[in-house]
């Protein structure tokens, strides 16, 4: 498959009155043509901050990229001018939001806002905007489109605001589709019907999704990797069957024991203790040594190696370096 992205060494910061926020500290990402990358981890780890910066929508200032690369198809679009980025974003890459309840316009309709982004890029005319609107509320599943494009944001539901966003971020076929939390703010039936909805548009354009999430149950579903973040680093990443059935980092771990289980009645769910490190002074070793069960001295002392497991399943932790996994063979074996 093609490589269509491919993001090294990101570090993101924000200025604020109490010094310099390192969001996003050394991120290497790649996603693939027609594949769907899945970013989880808790609040605050970066998800959202390294999705802004593909699209490069950090606010400078206070934000900036102090580092690293994120090339688009072989374009870097940390050297582009912002003229630059604004033909790029909508076009070859779209994004949707966290909340579609405050994404949509209220004092414009559905139809306004669907064709604007055509009539700017593609520079057709009313008609040919219209119908490709309509078309696109049809693939997206909006029921009688030719009248639900002269009504307003008010007059639709939650799940049906958020088809209508994704219509908008699909309209002008971008190649890449960023979907922040795109559940979270809809009932358990709507987000199993979004599911199944961007399944079929990756099916019927080919389009590749980055879904950022917390939620395991929605990765499950639609992603074919996934990578684990945690204090603006990624610290695994994997298909979906390696993160799932053979975790190898501790956090990892300690995500899916969280969850509850449906073919397991009656265990206790296992909290992570602790909280994330303070990302005014990130520790200078692993950032989960804090939390980790299995920490080892040199853990907040040292970043761990890089340690790539299979083609497709890589982690950054101390257990995987042989010396440990001798160490911990010998304890085992006593």
């Amino acid at each position: 498959m093609e490589k269509i992205l491919d993001i090294r060494d990101l570090h993101v910061s924000f200025t604020t009155f109490g010094g310099e926020v390192q969001a996003v500290r050394g991120v290497n990402l790649e996603l693939y043509q027609g594949e769907t990358l899945a970013i989880v981890g808790e609040s605050g780890c970066g998800k959202s901050v390294t999705a802004n910066s593909i699209m490069r929508l950090i606010p400078e200032p206070p934000g900036w990229i102090k580092q690293g690369s994120i090339l688009f198809k072989g374009q870097d679009m940390t050297k582009l001018s912002q003229k630059q980025i604004r033909s790029i974003r909508g076009v070859d890459i779209s994004m949707i939001f966290q909340d579609p309840m405050t994404a949509l316009n209220p004092t414009l309709t559905v139809g306004d806002q669907l064709t604007e982004g055509l009539k700017q890029h593609r520079k057709i005319s009313n008609k040919e905007a219209k119908a490709q609107a309509v078309s696109m509320l049809n693939l997206v599943g909006i029921p009688n489109p030719d009248e639900r494009m002269k009504q307003y944001p008010h007059q639709f539901s939650g799940g049906m605001r958020q088809r209508i966003v994704i219509a908008m971020a699909l309209i002008c076929e971008p190649e890449l589709l960023i979907a922040d939390e795109p559940t979270t703010a809809l009932d358990v039936t709507i987000q199993a019907q979004i599911l199944q909805l961007f399944r079929k548009i990756q099916k019927e354009t080919g389009v590749s999704i980055i879904l950022i999430t917390h939620d395991l149950g929605v990765v499950a579903k639609i992603a074919d990797r996934i990578a684990v973040m945690y204090a603006g680093k990624v610290v695994e990443t994997g298909t979906r069957r390696e993160i799932f059935y053979t975790p190898n980092h501790p956090y990892t771990k300690g995500l899916l024991h969280s969850v509850p289980r449906l073919d397991q009645k009656g265990e206790k769910l296992i909290p992570i203790e602790g909280t994330p490190p303070d990302l005014f002074a990130p520790p200078e070793g692993c950032p989960f040594t804090a939390r980790c069960p299995a920490a080892m001295e040199v853990c907040g002392r040292v970043q761990p190696v890089h340690t790539e497991l299979s083609t497709t399943h890589a982690v950054e932790c101390w257990l995987q370096d042989e010396r440990a996994r001798t160490y911990m063979a010998t304890i085992k074996g006593s």
